[in-house]
């Protein structure tokens, strides 16, 4: 009975609870609406050469204001994921993961990262995928993708990506919300207004590995807390399975089976693009933890130790019932509230003083 009842808050949470659209938030301006112009010759326009820069800077994390919090760190002996993420002022939660694969080329880790045919073969997440359009000309393409998340409405993805190969084999892909007169808007699906992602595909020096930097940001209308929580709790034993999938990705996948892709017209980079010259041999370091801002978190998680504390004790008949078969949303609920709960007496402690 108590699982059931937190399972219900969970799905009130998440749908109820989403924050207010950020400035961010409105969609890419559309070329592609029908405007009377050729969609055709206008598809150039969603992601260009600027998008690749703004990609680099994200990933090289040169804006110093940003408070950065660590969120996982997890390996094995084939397998290394580390994450952390910002909260920008007036725009979605920022992501940056660094995940290190052993025995893989960055050849075959771009593949795979791009076949969306096959993904949905191993991403239970992803229900329906479809190429809309692709330029030929510079190799952009956009598709339309539907997301199903437990006890969530479909999530629908219109989005634009573009590939580029760089020195040494490294390889950038670029994505972004737009619109297209193909897609139109359906009651049965929520559609994601803002997604700017991306990643850098590289091989480890001296070794026989390679690694993916990615940078993410998207506002899905979820509330903000527990998305966060909801990913930390489950993004290792997706990256895990990410990891088997690749393992066993067929050759029959691999470019030349299947129709013309953004992968089969990956673009060079300019002779004026400049990469970025870290040393990518421990994903630890490049994602290094910023020190002002982590001693700050350290400081106030000791001053709410007892907040906490308190909240556990008034709490602890559910977190007895979660020891037995209970589900993650039941697990991932009472971890909302625990949060909130600490907040909310923090508050009132700060007002005591």
């Amino acid at each position: 009975m108590a699982v059931a009842i937190l399972e219900r808050l969970l799905f009130f949470l998440f749908a109820s609870s989403s924050p207010q659209p950020s400035p961010l938030s409105a969609a890419t301006p559309n070329p592609l609406s029908p405007s009377g112009s050729n969609p055709e010759s206008r598809t150039s326009e969603l992601v260009s050469e600027a998008d690749l820069k703004f990609l680099v800077k994200n990933l090289d994390e040169i804006d110093e204001s940003e408070s950065w919090e660590a969120v996982i760190d997890k390996r094995n002996n084939l397998l290394h994921y580390n994450a952390k993420c910002c909260k920008p002022k007036n725009a979605p939660v920022k992501y940056l993961s660094v995940t290190v694969f052993e025995n893989c080329t960055p050849e075959l880790l771009r593949d795979f990262y791009m076949d969306n045919n096959y993904r949905k073969q191993w991403d239970k997440t992803v229900v329906e995928h479809e190429q809309l359009q692709l330029d030929r000309s510079n190799g952009t393409e956009i598709g339309r993708t539907i997301k199903k998340f437990p006890l969530l409405t479909p999530r629908e993805y219109i989005l634009a990506w573009r590939l580029w190969e760089g020195n040494d084999k490294t390889y950038y892909c670029f994505i972004k919300e737009c619109e297209h007169p193909s897609a139109p808007l359906q009651r049965k699906c929520v559609r994601v207004r803002y997604f700017r992602s991306g990643w850098r595909i590289r091989k480890v020096p001296g070794r026989d590995a390679c690694e993916i930097k990615m940078y993410h940001q998207e506002d899905a209308g979820l509330n903000v807390e527990m998305a966060k929580l909801a990913f930390a709790r489950g993004i290792w034993s997706y990256v895990c399975k990410m990891h088997a999938a690749l393992c066993k990705y067929p050759s029959s996948s691999q470019p030349g089976s299947d129709p013309a892709t953004a992968l089969s017209l990956v673009q060079k980079t300019t002779d004026n693009f400049k990469g970025t010259p870290e040393n990518p041999t421990a994903p630890a370091a490049t994602l290094g933890m910023s020190m002002m801002g982590s001693r700050k978190r350290k400081l106030e998680r000791r001053q709410s130790g007892k907040v906490v504390a308190n909240g556990l004790l008034l709490v602890g008949g559910v977190i007895c019932l979660s020891r037995g078969n209970c589900s993650l949303g039941a697990k991932v609920a009472m971890g909302y509230l625990l949060t909130k709960l600490g907040k909310h007496n923090a508050r009132q402690s700060i007002g005591e003083s």
